[in-house]
């Protein structure tokens, strides 16, 4: 059996949980705020359904498309989603909780994959590319 590795994110947005599910599960709204700093998105398709796929094209500052694929596992609205990312360049499961709390809902992302040496390389990009996924929907949702 492999070693796994896991990538925890977790912040609190001041907004209820049915608002924050939203901005994922719309793919007009997600498509404005997903991904780290400087990319911008094409959805080609979003399915929000177990078994449904999610393609999005990113596309970085310096005009290099990104083609993603994943497909959904676990769709619980407005509480959880969780999708199995197929590529490119790794493979992880990534498992969003939406949890309601007084000053707004918790998000709390968490991210395994199999610990090849690719993905071990990338852990602490992905964990800071995961927080700055975390400041686009801050500010998409215009709370900063």
């Amino acid at each position: 059996m492999s070693e796994i590795i896991e990538i925890l994110n977790e912040r609190l947005f001041a907004v209820d949980h049915e608002t924050l599910f939203d901005a994922f599960a719309n793919p007009q709204k997600l498509v404005h705020w997903w991904g780290p700093n400087g990319f911008t998105n094409r959805i080609d398709a979003f399915d929000l359904r177990p078994g449904g796929d999610w393609r999005i094209t990113m596309t970085a500052s310096n005009g290099t498309d990104f083609d993603n694929h994943s497909t959904f596992e676990v769709v619980e609205p407005p509480h959880r989603i969780a999708f199995l990312h197929h590529g490119p360049i790794h493979v992880f499961r990534l498992d969003m909780a939406f949890k309601a709390e007084e000053a707004g809902t918790r998000l709390s992302w968490r991210m395994t994959s199999e610990a090849t040496e690719q993905f071990v390389e990338l852990q602490k990009f992905i964990a800071a590319a995961n927080e700055q996924n975390f400041d686009r929907l801050e500010q998409f949702l215009g709370l900063s």
